[in-house]
């Protein structure tokens, strides 16, 4: 998962509210969170640069526009105080207390939010027959373990709150708190099978209509269902933000330091393991989707796998599409299939070992690309952001020339190759940047790239024992050579 950026973004507009609401969930709309709202204004924008007509008018609106969206409220805590309530508190207590009353609001907005998801999503479907129970429970997780969840900590934050609006010390409140955010342990370690089975569902009709038809109802604010199912994900990453946010504001010999300061451990914590468990899930959810077209190909390192580095789609050097996988014990190249509506990943070369495995750094025009074919259209162009990687078992013999979109995602590669062979090798992730790789690395490296063949052949292929016969025959002449100066001697 990627670094998160920024506390959260105060609003000083107050919207004016719709005159009408047409149900009860038009009154909830999503989160304030940043990248789901950019999110939203990107969808909203690009539907109205079609100017075409709004289709949730009602047939007696003799509106000429769509029906407005619902907007969420983003009064700031000070805005809640006259002016003489304002001057009886330092400019530091007023930013400790917005920054409480920021954690509090993002818990009222969250709670709305997944009870969107259950009311507007999950129980219509179920009761029309789109999805199955089992589906839902699939996709939605356990929405109400969730919502009580937080409507506790709304309680606990209420209760706390004295008459002149403020709340003395909350960390001892989000201390005992915290440990319930166990609950998402299963939430985020499904997310990816649940977003898989979601896209899949989405290819019955029914689905995709009753999906369109809320995405343009006024409460979706122009979101999609999985931008509400991953609410309580960003949501979890901003607990640690939030508490630093308010424990900056808070006076050092303020009894809420210390409670704040363990607070921040525990959650450090919680979300640390949270993220272990949903990388051992998604790795595991790539395993099962390797397919082998022989099961040679099936190392027994991949039983020990319990994370997945990267992974992603590059191209050989002579333009094929591989999706590879890079494994804490193993690196894999596979070819994107389908098999009985089933994606799946035919594993199209014999797994590299990490430990096994060298890499080289190749600069910009120092190979050309294109095959055979490809080549007649590219006059075989010099490449940029190209790596190798081959391996040191002789057995394996196999070395690959992969191409990367650009220079960003080469350097990630490049920086999970280097540390996942620190780790399995013992070296220094810095040696491999430094590009030592043995002369005979790049010899066999010349010789042993992945081919256009759509079969993608085992690496025993006539080149490799071209080079095995090769080299028998250089060591024989050495040898007979080396025979020759002794005789004289």
């Amino acid at each position: 998962s990627p670094p998160h950026s920024g506390l959260f973004l105060q609003h000083n507009k107050r919207v004016r509210p719709l005159a009408k609401v047409s149900s009860l969930v038009n009154l909830m709309s999503p989160s304030k969170n940043g990248a789901v709202r950019r999110f939203g204004q990107t969808i909203q924008s690009l539907r109205s640069d079609t100017k075409s007509p709004g289709t949730t008018l009602k047939g007696n609106s003799r509106s000429s526009g769509p029906t407005p969206t619902k907007r969420r409220n983003s009064t700031l805590w000070s805005e809640t105080l006259d002016i003489h309530q304002k001057s009886t508190f330092s400019t530091k207590e007023i930013k400790r207390q917005e920054a409480i009353y920021e954690l509090f609001r993002g818990e009222q907005d969250l709670i709305e939010d997944l009870q969107l998801a259950r009311k507007a999503y999950h129980d219509p479907m179920l009761k029309l027959s789109i999805m199955t129970e089992e589906e839902l429970a699939h996709i939605f997780g356990d929405l109400d373990a969730y919502i009580p969840l937080h409507e506790d900590l709304l309680i606990k934050l209420t209760e706390e709150t004295g008459s002149d609006g403020t709340v003395a010390q909350i960390g001892q409140i989000v201390i005992d708190w915290l440990p319930g955010l166990n609950a998402y342990r299963n939430y985020c370690s499904n997310q990816l099978a649940a977003k898989a089975l979601l896209d899949q569902k989405k290819q019955d009709r029914r689905v995709q209509d009753f999906l369109q038809r809320c995405l343009e109802s006024p409460f979706s604010r122009k979101l999609d269902l999985w931008s509400f199912l991953d609410i309580p994900r960003s949501r979890l990453v901003k607990y640690p933000l939030l508490l630093r946010e308010i424990l900056r504001h808070t006076p050092p010999d303020h009894p809420d330091v210390t409670s704040l300061e363990k607070a921040i451990t525990i959650i450090q914590e919680i979300l640390s393991d949270i993220n272990v468990r949903k990388g051992e899930s998604e790795c595991q959810y790539y395993i099962d989707k390797l397919e082998y077209l022989d099961e040679k190909q099936r190392d027994p390192l991949i039983d020990n796998c319990k994370t997945l580095l990267c992974h992603g789609e590059l191209r050989t050097k002579s333009g094929s599409r591989l999706h590879v996988f890079l494994f804490s014990e193993l690196l894999v190249l596979t070819r994107p299939v389908t098999r009985n509506d089933r994606s799946c990943f035919q594993v199209c070369r014999r797994p590299i070992p990490v430990k096994d495995l060298a890499l080289e750094d190749l600069q910009d025009g120092e190979i050309r690309m294109g095959g055979s074919f490809r080549g007649a259209f590219t006059n075989g162009e010099k490449a940029k952001n190209v790596f190798r990687v081959s391996s040191t078992d002789a057995s394996h013999c196999q070395s690959h020339t992969l191409h990367v979109s650009d220079v960003y995602h080469k350097q990630q590669w490049l920086n999970c190759l280097r540390t996942a062979i620190a780790q399995q090798q013992g070296a220094s992730p810095d040696v491999q940047e430094g590009e030592a790789v043995p002369a005979k690395r790049r010899s066999a490296a010349r010789v042993c790239d992945v081919n256009t063949d759509e079969n993608c052949p085992p690496a025993s292929g006539p080149k490799l024992r071209r080079q095995t016969l090769s080299k028998s025959r250089l060591d024989q002449k050495l040898h007979e050579s080396q025979k020759r100066k002794e005789t004289k001697v």
